[in-house]
């Protein structure tokens, strides 16, 4: 039985936040920002919109795009580091809303490399026989823990949700073989007091290596090689580091996914948002060897190679 992704949605806010508007509230320019990170604009929630409320809107599209019922879920997996508060968490709040009486439901906290987190953790549960139904959720209000006058971090984040339901998958389909890691010692850089703290410089260079050596990893865990590879999807955080990512595989521009420019870092939430963009784009075309690559506080990483399709 191989586990894959059957059904998949999002939802982000309505609120566009340009560059141009931030150069009135902190010291900094749309080039400034453009050249270091390639982000032209985010979307910011609003005060009466919380994190459960973006995961509920988007595992509602997932589950009517998979086709089933919520009751059909057997189990509900949010990665984010932004809560609506500690507890009840975030997966037991939108199965209450979702209706998901069967599923059992718990949070998931690897920052952004969380969706790669909760795809592997789902992949066991469906390849046992344990569940069938898996609603796997990437989801953050980053802007509620964002200092919006430190003018390093305030342009870098935003809010967003993506959703998948992973099931069994036709054989040679789905997941084909994932990457996880940490380095606990990393934590120093790139962590949340009141708001984000970052070391830009030395989270920069762990991601540039890491990004590229878990893709280069999860493929030979796979069996395959950088020819194979089809679509690359690597974590929105910043243009330099996915590019480094791009050339390790060795691939050209047009296969690798591009929507910082949009929405900015939005952790948890980024992998899959960029994966929907990349389908109702149809760029992802079945039989297609996808790689996913993200990296996020603790320090975490993670990367997933899937065949698309069911």
């Amino acid at each position: 039985m191989n586990a894959g992704i059957i059904g998949i949605g999002r939802y982000v806010p309505e609120k566009v936040v340009t560059n141009h508007d931030l150069e009135k509230i902190v010291d900094t320019s749309d080039e400034w920002i453009r050249t270091r990170t390639g982000i032209e604009e985010r979307r910011i929630a609003g005060d009466d919109v919380d994190t459960s409320d973006m995961a509920f809107h988007a595992s509602t599209s997932a589950i009517e795009n998979a086709g089933i019922s919520p009751e059909e879920i057997d189990l509900i997996l949010v990665a984010t580091v932004t809560p609506d508060r500690p507890f009840p968490s975030v997966s037991c709040m939108i199965q209450e809303r979702l209706g998901a009486w069967n599923a059992a439901a718990m949070d998931v906290s690897a920052a952004c490399a969380g969706f790669m987190y909760g795809m592997a953790t789902a992949k066991q549960f469906i390849e046992s026989g344990s569940y069938k139904h898996i609603l796997v959720v990437g989801v953050e209000k980053l802007s509620k823990v964002t200092n919006w006058d430190d003018r390093n971090t305030a342009v870098l984040f935003g809010d967003g949700a993506g959703a998948v339901v992973m099931g069994p998958v036709s054989k040679g389909k789905g997941i084909l073989a994932f990457e996880l890691g940490a380095d606990g010692t990393g934590g120093k850089h790139l962590y949340q007091d009141e708001y984000i703290i970052m070391n830009g410089r030395e989270v920069f260079k762990f991601a540039v290596r890491q990004m590229g050596e878990s893709s280069v990893r999860v493929l030979e865990k796979a069996g395959l090689t950088q020819e194979d590879v089809d679509f690359l999807i690597p974590h929105q955080a910043n243009i330099r580091i996915m590019e480094a990512a791009r050339q390790r595989l060795n691939l050209p521009e047009e296969k690798m996914s591009k929507t910082v420019h949009k929405y900015g870092n939005t952790s948890a939430a980024s992998i899959p948002l960029s994966l929907y963009e990349e389908i109702e784009a149809g760029k992802i075309k079945d039989n297609d060897v996808i790689v996913m690559v993200g990296f996020g506080g603790g320090l975490t990483w993670g990367a997933v190679a899937i065949r698309w399709g069911k």
